[in-house]
């Protein structure tokens, strides 16, 4: 049966990438751990930072009223994602569990598998870093 492990991050979208970057970094001491480029043309799209000893982080991600929506993506700021942390080999499971359900799997990436609540609030079951 597949459990959750736990928090595996928080995204928040920013107008803002390298303000909101510099708040969390210089007031907050939280470390930059790693830095997503666009997909569609120069500059960051996400910078996530440590938060604690573990595999949790909080990341920043860029969003922009002119783009699109992506998949999952908002183009305002705000909350945007709470990923749960899963064993990569219980994803085929959650994917089971899911469709039975009833439970849509919106976006899915190598490592998340993104979904909705009741509310329409996004919610990631990732296990990233491990591979598939």
């Amino acid at each position: 049966m597949p459990t959750v492990r736990g928090h595996h991050h928080l995204a928040i979208q920013v107008k803002d990438l390298r303000a909101a970057e510099r708040f969390y970094v210089e007031a907050l001491g939280l470390p930059v751990v790693r830095r997503w480029p666009r997909e569609d043309g120069p500059g960051e799209r996400s910078v996530w930072l440590g938060v604690g000893a573990g595999e949790e982080f909080l990341a920043l991600e860029a969003c922009d009223a002119e783009r699109p929506p992506a998949p999952f993506r908002d183009p305002h700021g705000g909350l945007h994602l709470l990923a749960l942390r899963i064993d990569v080999a219980d994803r085929p499971d959650w994917e089971k569990k899911l469709e039975k359900l009833g439970v849509e799997i919106v976006h899915r990436t190598r490592w998340t598998l993104y979904l909705r609540d009741p509310e329409g609030n996004r919610i990631g079951l990732s296990h990233y870093p491990h591979e598939p």
